[in-house]
């Protein structure tokens, strides 16, 4: 987690730069134009190469790295020999679906040599929006880190179509920090970091090293909608940093046309951080809390209350009743055996199958339901308690 000291802002100071070394769980997205060779068509593998060293450092000192990579259209295009030029969306769709085998099969090779394990992760918009799913994709990728593998992540350009695409990765990859509960986003950029003016030849442009907070002024450094500089996708990334901060997750903002870039950022390299008050826990609380209307209500027995309290998950075993009609991933209230409230999380399971399993040990789950569901009926990072 963030020292506090790098958030010290007081009157007349410039808040301190975080160091990678401050993080436990890293996002670095890496778009198309830093993987990919526009003029060849091929992967640039010495550079991808340097990254995956970067993430292995990382990796090796404890900390959880996933990656979101770009790259399957171009990729494809490629392996197709499609002439240059845009393409009709179900031509990208389909170049797509040659690109991220390429693509997956790079990423596994390069972190292969390191001796760690990529695992492919295609989301959608409504896989990070709607609960239910978003629950699903979160709970993948817990795993995939809990066995200490690589999650590389990219939209899912098969079946994405223009109402529904992000359309870039930068916000792509914000809202995937923000459902993994990461500490720090690194946007891999074409640029080294957010100017106060258009870069260039003769230009006095300033790189602003660190930003405590979005701000319209910010906004404007990043360049009006149409301009030269929001079309070369600043604009973007400080919509991702808007994503990002308001979540708990701090970002950076650094060059990926260097070698080894994550480790130039770790050595105090030219770029931009911006900075967050909360974090992850806390943010993800307040949203649990607060934004998410309850669709019914658990009540528990005593035991229960008191596992929670000591910080464990809610388990089938110790629920009493079930109310209401909610789904999967709808928030629900928690009561105890006096009906008052404890707090409110979200459910791993529909009302129906929740009555079915109340009461029953979590191995029995299978046995009555017909499928392996989750050992938690609420896990402990989807419960809030009342005080916290």
């Amino acid at each position: 987690m963030l020292h506090s000291a790098a958030m010290n802002n007081s009157v007349g100071t410039m808040p301190k730069s975080p160091s990678l070394k401050d993080f436990r769980r890293i996002v670095v997205k890496v778009g198309s134009s830093l993987l990919v060779d526009s003029s060849a068509g091929g992967l640039k593998r010495e550079w991808l190469a340097s990254l995956a060293a970067d993430v292995a450092a990382l990796h090796k000192d404890g900390r959880d790295v996933l990656v979101v990579s770009s790259g399957a259209i171009a990729l494809g295009r490629a392996v197709l020999r499609l002439p240059p030029g845009s393409l009709k969306l179900e031509d990208s769709q389909a170049a797509a679906a040659v690109g991220q085998i390429a693509l997956a099969r790079a990423w596994a090779e390069a972190l292969g040599a390191h001796a760690l394990t990529a695992g492919q992760v295609l989301v959608t918009l409504g896989d990070t929006e709607e609960r239910r799913r978003y629950l699903n994709a979160r709970s993948t990728i817990a795993k995939l880190l809990e066995w200490r593998s690589v999650p590389v992540i990219n939209e899912n350009d098969t079946v994405a179509t223009t109402e529904i695409r992000y359309g870039d990765n930068d916000r792509l990859a914000a809202r995937v920090a923000t459902m993994t509960s990461a500490d720090l986003l690194v946007l891999l950029s074409d640029v080294d970091g957010l100017y106060d003016k258009p870069p260039g030849v003769g230009s006095d442009a300033r790189l602003v090293p660190v930003v405590a907070r979005i701000t319209p002024d910010i906004e404007a450094m990043a360049g009006a909608s149409g301009s030269e500089l929001a079309r070369g996708g600043m604009l973007t990334k400080i919509e991702a940093g808007k994503i990002a901060t308001t979540a708990g997750t701090h970002m950076v903002i650094a060059s990926g046309r260097v070698q080894h870039p994550l480790e130039k950022i770790g050595k105090g390299a030219a770029c931009t951080w911006f900075l967050t008050p909360a974090n992850p826990v806390t943010s993800r609380k307040k949203w649990i809390a607060g934004s998410l209307e309850p669709r019914g209500a658990l009540i528990i027995d005593a035991g229960a209350v008191k596992a929670l309290r000591g910080g464990k998950s809610l388990l089938p075993a110790g629920v009493i009743k079930v109310e209401g009609g909610f789904g999967r991933g709808d928030a629900v209230l928690v009561r105890g055996p006096d009906g008052h409230e404890i707090g409110r999380g979200l459910v791993a399971y529909d009302a129906d199958d929740a009555d079915k399993i109340k009461g029953r040990s979590s191995a029995d789950v299978l046995l009555i339901l017909g499928y392996t569901g989750r050992t938690e009926m609420i896990h402990r990072d989807d419960l809030v308690l009342g005080g916290e």
